[in-house]
Parts: structure tokens; sequence; C-alpha cells
């Protein structure tokens, strides 16, 4: 059975994005990493937030765009309230998480749901359905941005760490979330 993962390249501060979902942060902090490169084989579907597929990708116009710098292809679910007219190519849209997560489940036929977004991560997080968390941390601070997780108020967590590794431009950290 499939399981769902959050992984996500983060400063050490704990931002996925910049102000205004900018991205180009990223682009120095990406380069060999055994641990992502292994894992593209093992994903079989993307489960990706609205402003994640509509948002700025520090690789656009060139052979790196896309997931994981163009290396992943496959089927990607969108979860959004605002369905286009027009279907896109190798996209699925739904309107609400359990849709989203069970159409994302079933096209992933037992490898990794992929989870992009702080969002739909914490929306999968809070249902229950978040299986894994794997968190890159590049070696810079951006001060303000896109948070990793954001909830309001606070909360606590508590994540079982699986492994932890270095790569060449980041520190890997594999976690299992606690059912």
């Amino acid at each position: 059975m499939s399981k769902l993962l959050y992984s996500v390249t983060m400063s050490a501060d704990g931002f996925i994005a910049g102000p205004g979902g900018d991205m180009s942060w990223l682009v120095p902090h990406l380069g060999p990493n055994p641990l992502a490169d292994d894992l593209v084989g093992r994903i079989g579907a993307l489960l990706v937030g609205h402003r994640t597929f509509r948002g700025d990708d520090p690789n656009e116009g060139t052979e790196k765009e896309g997931a994981f710098e163009g290396a992943w292809q496959g089927p990607q679910i969108v979860l959004t309230h605002h369905i286009p007219d027009t279907p896109v190519p190798g996209v699925e849209f739904a309107g609400n998480l359990p849709d989203a997560v069970a159409a994302a489940k079933a096209a992933a036929g037992g490898k990794y749901v992929n989870v992009l977004g702080a969002d739909v991560a914490r929306q999968c997080l809070e249902a229950g359905v978040l299986d894994e968390v794997l968190t890159m941390v590049a070696p810079v601070f951006l001060g303000d941005g896109v948070r990793l997780f954001e909830h309001p108020g606070g909360t606590n967590v508590r994540l079982d760490r699986l492994s932890v590794g270095h790569a060449p431009h980041a520190v890997n950290i594999w976690y299992r979330v606690p059912g």
C-alpha cells in the first residue's frame, strides 16, 4: 500500500520558499543528493497543492524543470478549489483532501505518494494520512517565506527519526509520523 511522504528542501531556519513563494533561493543548494536521487524511483504519484502547482519553478524553461529537477515523471493529483476548465496532460484535479489522497494512492501503484506544498502537507498531517517526512536542510537562512509547517497558535507533532544523512548541499532527516 502506498505511503504519503512529505519530502522537501528547506532552509536552516525552516522555510521551503522565500517571500511570495520565491524558489530561486534553492538553485545554489541543489546538487548531488544520493537519497533524493534514489527516492525518485520510489515515487509513484505526486499530491500537489494548488499554489505549488501554479508556483515558481527555479528551473522553469530548462531541462531540469519539474519535480526533482525534472528527474521525476508521472501522475500528479492537484488539490484545489479552482479546477481548471481545460484539462492538463498528466494532471488530475481533486476538490477535497479525501478524494485527492485516494486518487494519488491509486495512481502510485504501491509506491510513495510524494506530497508537495506546505498547506497540503499540513492538511494531510491533520487528517492523519501523512506517513513520513523527509527534510533536506540547505545551509542558508531565508528569514521569511513559506514555513515547512505552520499551525497558528502552535501545536506539538511528535515525529520518530528514521535516519539522518549528509549530502554535499544538504543534511537529510527522514521521519515517521506515529499513528
